[in-house]
């Protein structure tokens, strides 16, 4: 064989080898892509959040300028939401108005017969009604099911390879395996959102409903953390003690889970007990539940204020007692708006013995007390004063609202970061008639 042709031979079988090298390389790195992507797809909770990660890992191991998840309907034969990504925000202007697809034409297909659909034209499949009035053209698509428990929850599309190729058999293959994990994930989100539907109405039937406390106005609010799981150990509680006084109490058992929540049903009716039946300062109900909290088996962190609220003449007499919690918030009659400063102390169980002060205050008719815990104020980002500032003019703003309004725009506006529970209990004190 003349040199040259063994030459143009070898360079051809170099050509054929280093083409193979490529092909298992780009494999490697899609299988190491597809891994990656079940990973972070099983590791999301919130359910929303897992559809629109499914599809633009899709997008990503594909390679797809678009991709969409439609979620069929309590029947299966039509699609009840649908999920997409890839649209630049001129497309998406252009689709204003327009109704999202509900599984006609060739998206059908895949409901009608749940198997890998791969088309290299959409406008040429008998199935294709065409697309709606601003719709970008898409040619190809590569759709797969995504079932939950051997039911049919969804269709995953893609269109429009990137390099404008159409897509390929190893495309559906990798598709195939996301939509697998994508099941899992999906059942994952639902059972978390059941378990913490559940959790939540646990704990907010735990706190107790506000008896009549006339004269008094009164009204609470209580939002849960916005993670991990919406739970926590804050609380309020009211009630009329025998000898005529109204007691109020605010409290926060430190966690996010439900132990925090099932302690703090143990501490706040401890602590009820004990307020309705010592008919004592605040200071010594609070001592003897720190007591009573050390020699349990477990001591959460927990901080409460225990106060008492009785006439004094024309007047009202504010009497309380903390364990390391903040202080109330008082809205005078006259519009101004002060915090009852006092040393905090430290939280429950963590040195019984040590002497808390008993705290007085005498309030005007028509003046408004504001209880809150610190899920109200904290904020990783900014200084504690911040937030107690911020809350104080929040307050200002809203003072002459009925108090069951004024708790709700001080939690809808509140100036933490949203991801502790808080609990509001506003007291106002009848007008000077």
């Amino acid at each position: 064989m003349p040199f040259a042709d063994l030459r143009k031979r070898l360079d051809s079988e170099m050509d054929e080898i280093a083409r193979h090298l490529r092909a298992l390389g780009s494999t490697k790195n899609r299988l190491q892509g597809l891994l990656d992507a079940v990973l972070a797809i099983t590791g999301e909770l919130e359910l929303d959040e897992v559809l629109r990660r499914i599809v633009s890992t899709a997008m990503n191991l594909c390679d797809a300028r678009y991709g969409a998840l439609g979620v069929l309907d309590a029947e299966g034969t039509s699609l009840d939401q649908f999920i997409t990504v890839g649209l630049d925000e001129q497309e998406y202007e252009a689709l204003a108005g327009i109704e999202f697809p509900h599984g006609e034409g060739v998206l059908g297909l895949l409901i009608r017969n749940p198997e890998p659909l791969r088309l290299r034209d959409i406008a040429g499949h008998p199935a294709s009604v065409g697309y709606p009035p601003g719709h970008p053209h898409m040619r190809s698509l590569l759709g797969v099911a995504i079932s939950v428990r051997g039911e049919i929850y969804g269709d995953l599309y893609l269109s429009e390879r990137t390099d404008g190729q159409p897509f390929e058999s190893e495309d559906e293959e990798v598709l195939v395996a996301l939509a697998s994990a994508a099941g899992i994930a999906i059942e994952s989100a639902r059972l978390f959102q059941q378990v913490r539907d559940s959790a939540e109405t646990f704990q907010r039937l735990l706190l107790p409903t506000l008896p009549d406390l006339s004269p008094f106005s009164a009204a609470t609010v209580y939002r849960p953390a916005d993670e991990p799981n919406h739970l926590g150990g804050d609380w309020y509680d009211a009630m009329r003690l025998p000898d005529g006084a109204l007691g109020i109490v605010i409290g926060d058992v430190y966690g996010h889970d439900l132990p925090a929540a099932a302690t703090m049903s143990q501490i706040r009716n401890m602590l009820r007990a004990l307020f309705y039946d010592r008919r004592t300062p605040p200071s010594d109900v609070l001592r003897q539940l720190d007591v009573t909290v050390a020699a349990g088996t477990t001591q959460p962190v927990t901080t409460v204020l225990v106060a008492r609220v009785e006439p004094a003449g024309w007047e009202w007499d504010l009497h309380w007692c903390v364990a390391g919690h903040y202080p109330p918030l008082v809205i005078q009659p006259d519009g101004q708006a002060e915090y009852l400063l006092h040393e905090p102390g430290l939280p429950l169980g963590v040195d019984p013995a040590m002497d808390r002060p008993d705290h007085r205050r005498r309030l005007p008719p028509g003046a408004t007390v504001v209880f809150f815990t610190d899920g109200l104020v904290e904020h990783p980002a900014h200084a504690i004063d911040e937030g107690l500032d911020a809350l104080l003019e929040l307050a200002l703003t809203h003072a002459a609202l009925p108090v069951d309004e004024l708790v709700n725009a001080l939690a809808d506006h509140h100036p933490s970061d949203g991801r502790d529970d808080m609990a509001i209990l506003a007291l106002r004190l009848p007008p000077d008639d």
